[in-house]
């Protein structure tokens, strides 16, 4: 009687030295991101404390954390919200442009354009806003305040100087846009052509092959792209102080009036140099709040981005 003997099991390869230490420093920043990251929370959390058990009548405004807090989440979040539906649809369409119908001369020349929009400092777009953008949107919010002043949104009367709640989401729009626009552009150029040619074989048109081929297989990396632009623009502080400093009404709805709610970036880049005792406390509260935001927003878009990640196209 014969045994047989198992194969012997395959070795593992040996890692090379430039692997492991790749490995480590890859695992060791990870690591380094974490705790500066939980770092900054304990921070903020500790600083926060006095501010979240004062009592109401200490806190700035007399009346309490929240409603000293509420309106700046409003303000940013209403910001915030104007820009990514202002700059996610002009963005996908300047991304499909370059990619699919610009020819490539003018494709290279353009997408570097839209790129370096996002190297323009912060400062530079406030200036802009409030010297040359707010002045000229003047007569279109006295238009909107004549036609469309029934809806809250448009409610009058309208800014004389333009600087309101929509002039600082079309500004932010414009500087979240590169951050949108690249993002697709290169998603949509790693589209497999396999599937790009099998829609256009089938007599498809060439608008027809992007919204059968192309947008599917790019909708997570839109998604991802307009989350990261709508990070950029919750935490955008320069361009909002300019335009908005001094204003600070509360929560309201309306987008053209003078009377326009702040946000939490420009608020503590307002008040900050001023601010001593608690009131340092109430906005690094305020603060705190920014940060739990924008960590939710960042967890959402790698939630979808994961929840897509094996989409193929083809199914």
């Amino acid at each position: 009687m014969t045994t047989t003997s198992a194969p012997p099991a395959n070795p593992r390869p040996k890692r090379r030295p430039g692997d492991r230490i790749f490995a480590g420093s890859a695992k060791g920043a990870g690591i380094l991101i974490l705790l500066i990251l939980a770092g900054v929370a304990i921070f903020l959390v500790t600083e926060s404390f006095p501010a979240l058990t004062a009592p109401a009548e200490d806190v700035p405004g007399g009346e309490g954390l929240a409603s000293y807090i509420g309106p700046l989440i409003f303000g940013t979040l209403m910001a915030a919200t104007i820009a990514l539906l202002v700059a996610t649809p002009l963005a996908v369409a300047i991304a499909l442009f370059i990619t699919y119908y610009a020819p490539r001369r003018i494709a290279a020349g353009l997408g570097y354009l839209i790129d370096l929009l996002a190297a323009v400092p912060s400062i530079v777009y406030g200036f802009w806003g409030i010297a040359w953008f707010a002045p000229r949107l003047v007569p279109f919010y006295q238009w909107l305040e004549e036609n469309l002043g029934f809806i809250p949104l448009f409610a009058g009367p309208a800014s004389a100087t333009g600087r309101t709640m929509l002039t600082i989401g079309l500004v932010l729009a414009v500087m979240i846009l590169p951050i949108i626009s690249a993002i697709s552009r290169e998603v949509f150029s790693q589209v497999p052509s396999l599937h790009r040619e099998a829609a256009l074989a089938l007599g498809a048109t060439r608008w027809e092959m992007i919204k059968m081929a192309v947008l599917p297989y790019g909708k997570s990396g839109i998604i991802g792209g307009a989350m990261l632009g709508l990070g950029r623009a919750l935490g955008e502080t320069m361009a909002v102080a300019i335009i908005l400093s001094g204003s600070a009404a509360g929560i309201t709805w309306a987008l053209i009036s003078s009377a326009n709610p702040q946000t939490i970036a420009a608020n503590i880049a307002l008040q900050f140099p001023e601010s001593t005792g608690l009131a340092v406390n109430t906005l690094i509260a305020s603060g705190l709040a920014l940060f739990v935001i924008t960590l939710l927003v960042n967890m959402l878009a790698r939630w979808v981005v994961n929840r897509r990640a094996d989409f193929s196209g083809a199914n």
